[in-house]
């Protein structure tokens, strides 16, 4: 008697039969199980046939897979792999080209299922498909079923890749090549090369001797993104695959062209599925890009090196006025470059070398200075410089600076760390720029002394500027700027205030997250303080604002004053003179009564904009509102500033009952939720308010107290 667990409830199905439900013991061989189905519709030869899944993959059952099916399973009697291979090998051969074209049509299909692939592989059906392709006598559609049914058949791993000729090879390769070639055909054959490629490194030759970078560029230039998504996938294997030497030359071919720059153009705009794998691909382009510095950053410098030596000297000379050291002896040139070495911020000055052996970044920070020294010259004698004549301690060191700013531009680009296969994460920047790191350092060690002079730092404070500058850098790429320019901007308009300001934010963010009694605090509050600006601004529009009339004619524009009733039911105006302070209600003539205004208009959509549409500058825009309270007038504004836009905009709204939208009630709003919850929560416990603010301390009798930043520390 078997045991319940050991039971599954499932239905099979067969065409042209009704279902049969049917309890499946687990324990029982499955060609029992496939026997007792057969004669339950009274089929001959049960051997013939198998059960396969009916829904979403129709994978065989086998005894390996069996256990997975579950309960409420549809199942489906179908024939049994190695018959079905059979047939299909038979096809495949048939004079009748419709029956052939079935047949691989068929095969392509199901050859996903291992089960079949390995009865088909045993009567060495993949070689029939390779003689199909090396002879090229079928059609398109025969061929690209006989690829496509190839590339499943090989995806199993059943056969070695090493095992096809070259005579294989060179015809797939002359689909890809081919400028006239189908592109269903051209699609599969990119996937078939990409597979070669990262089976062996012999065949990476074959193919690359086969397919030229130019060919594969231009299937990145075609319309069909499926075309473009396996080019792509082909070119990331050539790279990851190719040797030091090979790949440096692609290198040179993709950066000599500006293909990169090409690439992320033509590919960002890729869309649907593919957007998603295509993201990946240029993860894995800067990635094995970036990675070629990877050696420069393992390798520490040699102090017996005379090549890097004479860089290191170069690069103290590049800095200060050349003195003639010839005439100098052995001991004054050793202590003048000791002198020098301390200037540019060299920890260990009579043996600079010696800073450079911690790799990361080892050689790479020195070819990032030399870089930047010869590049942009001017800068780099400015950096060491100014800091060689500010006091000991709030000097910025150049050397031990560009050293750290090296390791941890390496850390925010990842050299070294090979691409995952799920990556997608990719700098825009990267595919404007050819050298990247370089560039990157160049604008960062400009950017680092900034912050250094922003927070007065001494040399104790060298982490921690270290860590501002690695948040200002992070910050900046992750809002993916698309240039060094605009990095550049935008990294420097992010200074150590904003940075601080950015932190608090973040810090009450958190604090708000972690604490939902405060978030609901925060709604309960939100009332109260949206009525305190609603009465400003209806205080505000009581006081009234003077307006400027919009004149086309060439005089002195008209000033207007409006201003609200105290009771709130009148909006009085009237012309004024310029030097008019706040006139008295009476004294404005026209009114409107509130309860007369239908609606409030902004920008553009303004009754004099739009008769002076094209004429009005944005600015002009920004500050246009208007009300209209009847069929066909309106009172036109021009607000004097953004400010008294955003109050009267506000107050037009509280008196149509409409909800306040501006900017500045916003950040008027998060002012005071802020103020008013730090207060709510001050620790007031055993603390004895004043009734009476306290009284103001006498003046001390002397300041010595205060530091004097006018004396230069000894």
């Amino acid at each position: 008697m078997p045991q319940q667990k050991d039971i599954v409830k499932i239905a099979i199905q067969m065409p042209g039969a009704y279902p049969q439900l049917i309890q499946l013991d687990q324990k029982k061989p499955l060609s029992a199980v496939i026997k007792e189905v057969s004669d339950g519709w009274n089929l001959p030869g049960p051997d013939n046939y198998a059960l396969q899944y009916a829904d979403g993959v129709q994978t065989y059952i086998t005894e390996s897979n069996r256990l997975d099916i579950k309960n409420g399973c549809i199942l489906r009697l179908t024939k049994a792999p190695g018959r079905c291979a059979e047939d299909l090998f038979k096809g495949i051969q048939s004079s009748d080209s419709g029956v052939r074209c079935d047949s691989l049509k068929e095969l392509a299909t199901v050859s996903t299922d291992v089960t079949f692939a390995q009865e088909f592989i045993s009567r060495d059906g993949h070689l029939l498909l390779v003689k199909i392709v090396e002879d090229s006598h079928e059609s398109a559609v025969i061929m690209k079923h006989t690829l496509t049914g190839f590339m499943e058949l090989m995806d199993h791993g059943i056969v070695s890749w090493e095992n096809l000729s070259t005579i294989f090879i060179k015809k797939i390769a002359s689909f890809v090549n081919g400028k006239s070639s189908d592109a269903s055909i051209q699609q599969v054959s990119l996937d078939i090369l990409e597979s070669m490629v990262l089976s062996s490194h012999n065949l990476f030759q074959q193919v690359k001797n086969e397919v030229t970078m130019e060919r594969l560029i231009a299937h990145l230039q075609v319309t069909n993104q499926q075309i473009q998504t396996k080019a792509m996938a082909l070119l990331m294997a050539l790279l990851q695959t190719a040797g030091d030497s090979d790949r440096q030359d692609m290198f040179e071919f993709l950066n000599k062209k500006n293909l990169r720059q090409y690439i992320y153009k033509n590919i960002i705009h890729s869309s649907g599925s593919v957007q998603d794998e295509m993201a990946h691909y240029l993860y894995v382009l800067q990635s094995v890009t970036l990675n070629h510095l990877e050696p420069r950053m393992r390798t520490p410098l040699d102090s017996y090196n005379q090549d890097q030596r004479d860089i290191l000297h170069r690069l103290r000379q590049a800095a200060f006025e050349a003195e003639p050291e010839n005439n100098l002896n052995h001991e004054r040139r050793r202590s003048l470059c000791a002198k020098e070495f301390k200037k540019l911020g060299f920890s260990n000055n009579s043996n600079p070398g010696q800073d450079l052996v911690r790799t990361p970044p080892g050689l790479l920070a020195l070819d990032t200075m030399f870089y930047f020294a010869t590049r942009y010259p001017d800068a780099y004698s400015r950096f060491v410089l100014e800091n060689s004549s500010r006091e000991d301690k709030h000097e910025c060191p150049f050397a031990r600076s560009s050293i750290q700013l090296t390791l941890i531009l390496c850390e925010i680009l990842r050299i070294g760390e090979h691409p995952s296969e799920t990556g997608s994460s990719y700098h825009p920047i990267f595919f404007s720029q050819d050298q990247l790191l370089e560039e990157l350092f160049c604008v960062c060690i400009q950017l680092l002394n900034k912050t250094w002079k922003e927070m007065r730092a001494t040399q104790e404070d060298f982490d921690k500027v270290m860590q501002v500058v690695k948040e200002q850098i992070t910050r900046t790429l992750s809002s993916k700027p698309t240039s060094l320019e605009l990095f550049k901007n935008k990294v420097n308009a992010l200074n150590y205030s904003e940075i601080l300001k950015l932190r608090q934010t973040e810090r009450l963010h958190q604090e708000e997250t972690l604490a939902p009694p405060v978030l609901e605090l925060k709604e309960r509050l939100k009332p109260e303080l949206l009525d305190l600006i609603r009465q400003q601004r209806l205080n505000r529009l009581c006081q009234g604002t003077m307006f400027r009339k919009i004149s086309n004619r060439r005089r002195q524009d008209k000033l207007w004053y409006c201003r609200l009733s105290p009771n709130h039911k009148m909006l009085h105006y009237g012309d004024v003179e310029e030097d008019t302070d706040m006139p008295p209600i009476e004294t404005l003539q026209k009114k409107i009564p509130v309860a007369d205004i239908k609606t409030l208009l902004t920008g553009k959509d303004c009754p004099h904009m739009k008769e002076n549409k094209g004429k009005q500058s944005k600015e002009v825009l920004d500050l246009a509102f208007s009300i209209t309270y009847d069929v066909e007038d309106s009172l036109n504004f021009i607000a004097p500033s953004r400010t008294d836009f955003c109050l009267w905009t506000d107050g037009l709204s509280v008196l149509l009952g409409r909800e306040m939208s501006s900017e500045s009630m916003r950040s008027e709003l998060e002012i005071l939720l802020s103020m008013e919850i730090k207060l709510r929560l001050l620790d007031l416990e055993n603390v004895q308010i004043p009734e009476s603010a306290p009284a103001v301390p006498k003046p001390p009798s002397n300041y010595n107290f205060c530091y004097d930043f006018s004396q230069t520390e000894q």
